[in-house]
């Protein structure tokens, strides 16, 4: 009897040990999926949302006037960087931006520069945007958008990821190079649905 019990004890905790092992070992092998595996290089500062948020339905400008909202773009990566002509990172870091939507023509991924420069600095802005083809000019002056982002963007320039279903996803506070590699995986694993 004292043989059957020793048996069947170490049989038991011998399979206690394979299981917890089975549970264990791919838990602390694994990587960090989605989009937080990708905030490295230039991407670092990125933060990823825990939960998606919905886009704010906030309209804002072109340089002819006519209003738009971010629910016309549901269906591509949007790319949303807020910035103002009188933010030097936000004019350094422009150009990267341009390089990104060469980059990305073709794809649906649309990088949107919205503007929250004065209604009086209007003009200048659009002819600063006019040498950084092919990106367009949009313009939000009142930072209704801005506050309408959960949590509300605080600083410039910050770029908004958002998803194809018109999520947003991830921001990034301050200048990077989005002409980067680093920055070309994140807007890739986006459109395949990161």
């Amino acid at each position: 009897m004292v043989r059957l019990a020793d048996g069947w004890a170490g049989r038991s905790f011998a399979l206690i040990g394979a299981l917890a092992a089975l549970y264990v070992i791919p838990a602390c092998s694994s990587k960090p999926s989605g989009l937080k595996s990708l905030a490295s290089g230039q991407m670092k500062a990125m933060q990823v949302l825990d939960t998606p948020a919905d886009a704010p339905a906030v309209a804002f400008v072109d340089a002819a006037g006519k209003s738009h909202t971010l629910a016309e773009f549901k269906g591509k990566v949007v790319v949303l960087n807020l910035w103002a002509t009188w933010c030097g990172p936000c004019v350094a870091e422009m150009p990267t931006l341009a390089k990104l939507a060469t980059a990305d023509a073709g794809k649906q991924v649309v990088i949107l520069p919205i503007s929250v420069d004065r209604v009086e600095d209007r003009a200048n802005a659009i002819a600063f945007i006019a040498k950084r083809p092919p990106l367009g000019f949009y313009n939000e002056p009142s930072f209704a958008l801005a506050y309408g982002f959960k949590p509300p963007v605080a600083d410039l320039p910050t770029t908004v990821l958002i998803d194809p279903q018109g999520r947003v996803r991830a921001e990034l506070a301050g200048g990077t190079d989005w002409s980067s590699p680093d920055a070309q995986k994140v807007i890739d694993a986006l459109a395949a649905g990161a």
